[in-house]
């Protein structure tokens, strides 16, 4: 990349002094250089985490005329050479290979960190992204606990990032259409939202402590995260089925529709939050459930509800994944990038079902290219021309944040009181065992 191509505005957080990165490299200054590239200068990017989702996002990055990978970065070197010579082939020039992450952050070149790596990994490496001054491309969920989300929210306005959730669905024309029409009052007063997943995942085994193999950074892989003996069960992607690193299909999959539902309500935070639910299907070492229900009631008069099922996929209303909002005038149905509209009599009194981007929800490492792509652009408009984010990191902690109350509340056993002003649990003994983790020593996540 050619180091004359653009110029450089250095920025330091205002009245901020020596700044703490928990597990950065030796040597490696922590002042932020945020750089706010020209509106014709092409974005420097690099990418963490390609095994699955991470492929993809590199791809649909580089599909951008404005955009060049500069970096990748995996701990399973296989999925990180694949990556390079795919990105090398598609944009003409070859990605540098950066096994540990934190080395890229030295790269004044490079201006968007995309994190796709597992989900304890996503608030401490978005945070050592903002502080060594890039923006950042963050998958959901934007954390594995709530007090990561607000460390998220500090960091962004602290250190000038711009922060956004991979909840592309924001970036859908025919959904900002959906919103729209229940803003304007299409079906008069909105007041409850019921949204679903539905699959039919495989049983995940019962792991066994092996070797590690010589293709996987294993301790780089848990970063942050306490240590745990290698199981052959956890890498790759059924991480997600163990609360030390994942957070379960609430977060997985359940964090999109929800967002729609919080979005279409109107809604912050809630003042309730309720769970019922379990592994119910295979005995064997998945902690997480594989059907739950969680129910959230808002302070302005609404509720919402989400169930997810990944051991049963007979659809709902239809389809595996969805979104209906009801009205006192009528009714409003998304799914994927289309919507209906009924009044209160059931009659379909509109049909938004032409897809101007094709999506398909279940496909879990490219769900939808062009949604992809205008979520993207959207990013770059943020950092080149200060336009609004579409789906940026306080939004994107709100809906988290949801669906993490609602897995304390199955863990915990209890109805959750919430503080509708910032989300906090009331429950003390709840908050004190849940809302935070516990962290490797030297890896605590610091704003």
């Amino acid at each position: 990349m050619n180091n004359n191509r653009r110029e450089f505005i250095k920025k330091t957080a205002a009245g901020a002094a020596a700044v703490s990165l928990g597990g950065i490299l030796p040597g490696f200054s922590a002042k932020s250089y945020a750089r706010i590239p020209g509106s014709n200068e092409r974005m420097g990017v690099g990418v963490m985490g390609v095994n699955s989702r991470g492929m993809q996002l590199a791809r649909n990055f580089t599909k951008l005329p404005d955009c060049e990978i500069t970096h990748v970065s995996d701990v399973d070197s296989r999925a990180m050479d694949k990556c390079i010579a795919t990105i090398a082939e598609m944009q003409g020039t070859r990605p540098k290979e950066a096994p540990d992450f934190r080395k890229s952050l030295e790269d004044k070149n490079m201006d968007v960190l995309i994190i796709a790596a597992p989900d304890h990994w996503h608030a401490p490496a978005t945070i050592l992204a903002a502080q060594a001054g890039k923006h950042v491309y963050l998958e959901k969920p934007c954390s594995h606990n709530p007090r990561e989300g607000e460390l998220l929210v500090d960091a962004a306005k602290k250190y000038n990032s711009v922060i956004q959730m991979g909840n592309q669905r924001r970036s859908f024309p025919n959904i900002v259409a959906a919103i729209a029409e229940l803003h304007s009052g299409a079906i008069g007063r909105v007041y409850f939202a019921k949204s679903w997943y539905n699959s039919a995942r495989g049983s995940i085994g019962i792991g066994k402590e092996t070797a590690v193999p010589s293709w996987l950074d294993y301790e780089l892989w848990q970063g942050p995260a306490p240590r745990k003996p290698y199981k052959d069960n956890v890498v790759h992607y059924t991480w997600h089925w163990f609360w030390h690193w994942g957070t379960g299909e609430a977060l997985n999959n359940g964090t999109h529709f929800v967002d729609l539902a919080r979005w279409g309500l109107g809604v912050e935070y809630p003042y309730r939050v309720a769970s019922t639910g379990g592994r119910y299907h295979f005995k064997d070492d998945q902690e997480t459930p594989d059907t739950q229900v969680i129910s959230m009631d808002f302070p302005n008069g609404t509720g919402m509800v989400w169930e997810g099922r990944s051991c049963n996929g007979y659809p709902t209303e239809g389809k595996a994944v969805g979104v209906i909002f009801y009205g006192d005038k009528g009714t409003l149905w998304i799914d994927e990038n289309a919507y209906k509209i009924y009044d209160l009599k059931n009659n379909l009194i509109k049909d938004v079902s032409k897809n101007t981007i094709e999506a398909q929800a279940t496909d879990r490492s490219n769900p939808s290219p062009g949604g992809d792509l205008l979520h993207i652009q959207n990013l770059f408009d943020a950092i080149k021309k200060g336009a609004k984010l579409n789906a940026d990191i306080l939004g994107g902690h709100q809906s988290t944040l949801l669906v993490q109350l609602g897995n304390i509340a199955l863990r915990s056993g209890e109805t959750l009181d919430i503080d509708p002003s910032n989300g906090r649990i009331k429950n003390k003994s709840v908050a004190k065992k849940y809302w935070s983790r516990d962290y490797e020593r030297g890896w605590e996540p610091k704003v």
